[in-house]
């Protein structure tokens, strides 16, 4: 399959294969804005043969299409900054995100509260950061490999970051959302008695098939990005794919820039924990990769053509570290079965939690995660919950802040495992797995702790919220 023409490259940054462009709307349009936006690409394909996540440990063949981060800079007329960076990538954890965070704080000066990350959550994407080779079992040449590879990419995003910021310019901000409603399938199924017996393709199930669009115009050309939402695992592509990939989400930025030259299109992942593509997987799963992805950006273009509600200042960013509760009651008897019987990760947790007990030490009640809110003037409200998590949190933000003018993203700024509600919990599956690296089980407060936060957030924020 021919790979998608790249725009030429500034000599000043070939080094780290780092690109930096800046196009946009008439100067007037973008000048009374009262925005400022900057724009910065790089290229973070994996360089020779790598460990791929998402599914059991294998070893990529080859590139099907080109992984790439980007960064949008963002800075209103009073002077509020913040930065956004999506990457081509399973996930960020804690310990790359954070150690990312300080050296964009230490070279831009922005606080770690401005900066905002998100994974497409391809499945077909490289192994890479401080605690993700211990999940394989990796031989010595492969743990090489994802150091070298987890190093290179911290610098090239760190000078992608310093580059979108540096690159400000007049801008106009503008919205509108679509539907996503051709490939996006719930993948719990339930039994007679409502619990989840597996995955499979559910069209009674919950999704959020809403496409949000922020349209970003500068001057010389327009727009000068397209930033989008979709809630879907990146898992068109399965376990027995080898190729490299961005998955659907990769087609789609690509065929916004196609029929946008020289526009920036940048995937925000939602929650789309409980979906997955339909169809998926098979002989056909590189046909159907391009076909999802090309459903998926043919709907953002539509969104950006049409009528767009205006974004104002002023930007407001807050980011709380939010005390997620875990289970700590259950018996050592119970922890045992599950540790015996349970699936993969709810074996796994089972065991650690005994070998806490063993220890003396008691069970950890809490995990610390980080979530996220940006509050554009009264114009809109964009939340990133950290994590894997399931898509009945829009309603329930939705319900807790009102529908209007919100745009909820899911794996923002680092990835624990899933983030399931209280149903799901009830219902058991695999979206109840847990802490996947660390040792814990949610409790069924989980939802209450996160809709607690995320309105408190909203409403430090400005944002008018519906009353309870």
């Amino acid at each position: 399959m021919p790979k998608a023409t790249r725009p030429s490259v500034r000599p000043a940054l070939i080094a780290l294969g780092l690109l930096c462009f800046g196009v946009s709307v008439p100067a007037t349009h973008a000048a009374e804005s009262g925005w400022r936006a900057g724009l910065a690409r790089v290229r973070i394909t994996p360089d020779e043969p790598i460990a791929m996540s998402g599914y059991g440990p294998r070893v990529s063949e080859g590139v099907l299409d080109d992984l790439d981060a980007k960064a949008l800079a963002l800075e209103d007329d009073q002077g509020h900054r913040a930065l956004l960076l999506t990457a081509d990538l399973l996930f960020f954890r804690a310990p790359f995100a954070e150690l990312l965070c300080r050296e964009i704080s230490r070279k831009t000066g922005l606080k770690r509260e401005q900066v905002l990350l998100n994974a497409s959550h391809t499945h077909a994407g490289p192994v890479f950061g401080v605690r993700d080779p211990d999940r394989f079992d990796l031989d010595e040449n492969q743990r090489r490999i994802v150091r070298a590879y987890t190093d290179r990419i911290e610098e090239q995003l760190v000078a992608l970051a310093v580059a979108a910021v540096a690159d400000l310019k007049p801008a106009a901000l503008a919205w509108g959302k679509g539907t996503a409603d051709r490939f996006v399938m719930n993948r719990r199924l339930l039994d007679e008695r409502g619990k989840c017996r597996g995955m499979g393709p559910n069209p009674q199930g919950p999704v959020d098939r809403d496409v949000p669009v922020l349209r970003v115009d500068r001057r010389g050309a327009s727009p000068a990005a397209l930033v989008f939402g979709c809630a879907c695992h990146g898992v068109t592509l399965d376990g027995q794919n080898r190729k490299i990939s961005g998955d659907y989400a990769g087609f789609a930025q690509r065929l916004v820039e196609e029929q946008h030259p020289g526009s920036q299109a940048m995937f925000v992942a939602g929650c789309g924990a409980d979906a997955n593509p339909e169809p998926r997987g098979g002989p056909t799963q590189e046909e159907w990769v391009v076909r999802h992805g090309e459903t998926l950006g043919r709907e953002v273009c539509r969104v950006a053509a049409g009528p767009l509600e205006p974004v104002r200042g002023p930007l407001c960013v807050q980011l709380e570290w939010t005390d997620l509760p875990l289970e700590h009651a259950r018996s050592r008897g119970q922890l045992e079965e599950i540790a015996a019987g349970g699936s993969y990760w709810h074996a796994r947790n089972a065991k650690g939690m005994l070998a806490v007990l063993d220890r003396g030490e008691p069970l950890p009640r809490h995990y610390r995660a980080p979530i996220a809110l940006w509050q554009f003037g009264g114009d809109l409200t964009l939340v990133g919950l950290p994590g894997e998590a399931v898509a009945d949190y829009v309603r329930l933000l939705q319900e807790a802040l009102g529908p209007d003018r919100l745009w909820v993203a899911a794996y923002a700024n680092e990835s624990f495992g899933y983030l399931p509600t209280t149903p799901i919990l009830a219902e058991g599956g695999h979206e109840t797995i847990g802490l996947t690296l660390d040792v814990g089980l949610f409790s069924a407060g989980v939802e209450d702790v996160v809709v607690a936060a995320v309105r408190q957030l909203a409403e430090q924020a400005g944002r008018a919220l519906r009353a309870r």
